[in-house]
C-alpha cells in the first residue's frame, strides 16, 4: 500500500511537494532533478523563483527540461500577491498545456519576501491543495531551511504532503486540512500605524467613496496609474460589501511607507475559500470582482468574523 497522502495519490491529479533545502548546491540538486524528470517525461516546466536565485537556475535548468524547454518568472514580480499564484501562475500554464500534465517550480516564501505577506502565503500553499486538486500538475515548492525560521518550516509541512529532504520523499506528518490551515491565519489584521481616513458609506455613497479612495492616493503621490488601480479595486471590494451586507459599510484609507493601504469592512461574511483564486467561468457573469482586484493590488488580505469580512488592498509607490 502507498505511503503517500491519498490526496497526491490519485491518478493524474494534482502533486503538490516542499523541498526543504540546505544552501544553493542542495537548491540546484533539487530542482534540477525535478525538472530532469518532467523533460524526459516530455512535460512542460514554468520556475517562479525570485532573484537572484533565478539566474542561478536559468543555465542549468535550461539544460535540464531537454527538449521541452522551461520558462522562468520572477516570483517577486508575477506573484508580488500571494492570492494571484494560484489563477495567474498556476492555473494560466495548466491552461496553456490542456491534456497534458505540466510541472511547476513555485517559492512563494523566501527569507526576504516583507513579513506583512507571509500569512497570506501560508494560505496560498493551503489552498492549492483544493484548487488545482483535479490538475493534471506536479509543484514543488522549495523552502531555504537555513535562512527560515523554523516556525516557517513547519507551517510548510502543514501545507504540502509530500516533503523531500536530501533527495529523499516522504508523507509529512504534519500536513493538515487546507481549511484548518486557512482559519488559523484568519487573524485580525493590525491597526495603522497612522491614522486611516474613514468614511460610512452606502450605496448612494459609492461615487463618493470612490473620489475619497482616488484623491487621498493622489495627494500622497501614487502614481495616476496606479490611483486608478486601487480605486477600482476598492470599488469593486466596496460594491459586494453594499450589495452582499448591512449598510453602511466601512472604508479607510492610508499611507505606508510601501504605499498606498484601502479597507472595506462589510457587514456579510465572505465563505468561499477560493473567490478570487480560479478563473472565472466564461459562462457566468460572477467570480471576477476578487479575481481582478487580486491582479490590480500587490497585496490582498482578508479577514472573517461571525458577522463581517474586512478586505485590505496594498498598492505599492
Amino acid at each position: 500500500m502507498s505511503t503517500v497522502p491519498r490526496a497526491v495519490s490519485r491518478s493524474g491529479a494534482l502533486r503538490h511537494e516542499a523541498l526543504f533545502y540546505h544552501g544553493p548546491d542542495d537548491y540546484l540538486a533539487g530542482l534540477r532533478a525535478f525538472v530532469e524528470d518532467g523533460g524526459s517525461q516530455a512535460e512542460p516546466v514554468l520556475v517562479v523563483v525570485p532573484q537572484p536565485r533565478l539566474d542561478l537556475l536559468r543555465d542549468a535548468l535550461t539544460e535540464a527540461s531537454g527538449e521541452v524547454g522551461v520558462r522562468f518568472l520572477d516570483m517577486a514580480v508575477a506573484g508580488r500577491n500571494p492570492a494571484w499564484i494560484i489563477p495567474g501562475i498556476l492555473y494560466a500554464f495548466v491552461a496553456e498545456h490542456p491534456g497534458t500534465r505540466v510541472r511547476i517550480v513555485v517559492e512563494p516564501i523566501w527569507p526576504e519576501r516583507p513579513a506583512v505577506a507571509y500569512p497570506r502565503c501560508v494560505q496560498h500553499e493551503a489552498l492549492v491543495n483544493l484548487a488545482l486538486a483535479e490538475q493534471a500538475v506536479s509543484v514543488l515548492c522549495p523552502y531555504d531551511a537555513v535562512g527560515l525560521d523554523a516556525d516557517v518550516i513547519a507551517d510548510a509541512a502543514s501545507t504540502h504532503p509530500v516533503l523531500i529532504r536530501a533527495g529523499v520523499r516522504q508523507p509529512s506528518a504534519g500536513y493538515g486540512s487546507p481549511e484548518a490551515v486557512v482559519d488559523a491565519f484568519n487573524l485580525p489584521l493590525p491597526e495603522p500605524d497612522l491614522t486611516p481616513s474613514t468614511l460610512l458609506f452606502d450605496r448612494a455613497g459609492m461615487a463618493g467613496m470612490r473620489a475619497l479612495v482616488a484623491a487621498l492616493a493622489t495627494e500622497a503621490g501614487l502614481d495616476p496609474e496606479r490611483v486608478d488601480d486601487l480605486r477600482l479595486a476598492t470599488n469593486e471590494i466596496a460594491t459586494n460589501a453594499v450589495v452582499y451586507g448591512a449598510e453602511p459599510a466601512v472604508l479607510r484609507v492610508w499611507a505606508e511607507p510601501a504605499g498606498m493601504v484601502s479597507e472595506v469592512i462589510g457587514g456579510s461574511v465572505l465563505t468561499d475559500l477560493l473567490a478570487g483564486r480560479l478563473p472565472a467561468s466564461p459562462t457566468s457573469e460572477q467570480g471576477r470582482g476578487l479575481l481582478l482586484v487580486n491582479h490590480l493590488c500587490d497585496l490582498v488580505h482578508v479577514h472573517t468574523t461571525d458577522s463581517t469580512t474586512t478586505v485590505r488592498l496594498h498598492v505599492n509607490w
